[in-house]
């Protein structure tokens, strides 16, 4: 299927590692020119020179989104790159505390993971807008999480924060959309990654006395397809949605989790 991506300008937030690198080298595959930001430059490097080997153009720039500044800066250096700004891929976040109660959460910890994950995707979504509307229209792909979807004990914070970027994602897509303008939320469930080879699914082997092996089997058995999601299946999603091929679709919660959350 021709996606209609080839040659347009992707601004990738979060792009050093994980998923978001992978995102970062799905769009590079498609023919765009890759605006990638955040904080650790010389982590996101890696990811622009491999983009670069595939044949296409990217750049990188130092931005933190939680800061109102950095984000228009952000806009303003992708538009003198190249020229326009046609989509912009948040995947920018945190996992804030994890296993603590609600009220066991201090207000600093709450703050923090709110405003990465709110006020970041707020922050570069403002940003952005004026060049998409003086360019015609554009794409904006907000990366969630399933628990923004289902409640979850001990993720009260980041729960919080990915319910409420549904929120915001779903009135950009009201106000955005005369302006032919799509916004859309991909949401993660657990990814096959460092994180949950080496953190939940030893904890699940040590808290049930089994093997690792079984552990991350069990843990595939909550979903309907019976396998644990990987970075490319989320990369695959933010391209979908950011494609001609979804020019009728906005404002949409896309689990990407093998059946979890609306099962």
């Amino acid at each position: 299927m021709e996606l209609g991506l080839k040659g347009r300008t992707v601004i990738i937030t979060g792009p050093a590692k994980g998923m978001g690198a992978a995102v970062s080298l799905a769009f590079a595959d498609e023919g765009c020119r890759l605006v990638l930001a955040g904080r650790d430059t010389a982590a996101i490097a890696p990811v622009a020179e491999d983009a670069q080997r595939r044949g296409t153009q990217a750049i990188v720039v130092a931005c933190d989104v939680t800061r109102e500044g950095d984000a228009e800066a952000l806009a303003d250096e992708a538009t003198a790159a190249f020229g326009r700004i046609d989509v912009l891929v948040n995947v920018a976040g945190g996992s804030g505390p994890i296993g603590k109660t609600g009220w066991e959460t201090t207000a600093a910890e709450f703050d923090e993971i709110v405003t990465l994950n709110m006020a970041g995707c707020f922050n570069t979504m403002r940003a952005v807008m004026p060049a998409m509307i003086a360019g015609g229209g554009g794409r904006i792909v907000n990366v969630g999480g399933t628990f923004g979807m289902r409640g979850r004990a001990g993720r009260m914070a980041y729960s919080a924060s990915k319910w409420g970027l549904r929120g915001i994602t779903k009135s950009f897509a009201l106000e955005a959309g005369p302006h032919n303008v799509n916004v859309n939320c991909v949401a993660p469930g657990m990814v096959d990654g460092p994180r949950f080879r080496t953190k939940v699914v030893p904890e699940m082997a040590a808290r049930l006395g089994i093997t690792e092996d079984e552990a991350a089997r069990r843990h595939a058995e909550d979903y309907a397809l019976r396998r644990v999601s990987t970075d490319e299946d989320v990369a695959h999603a933010c391209v979908f949605l950011a494609s001609d091929a979804a020019r009728q679709i906005t404002g949409v919660d896309l689990p990407v989790d093998g059946g979890w959350a609306m099962l």
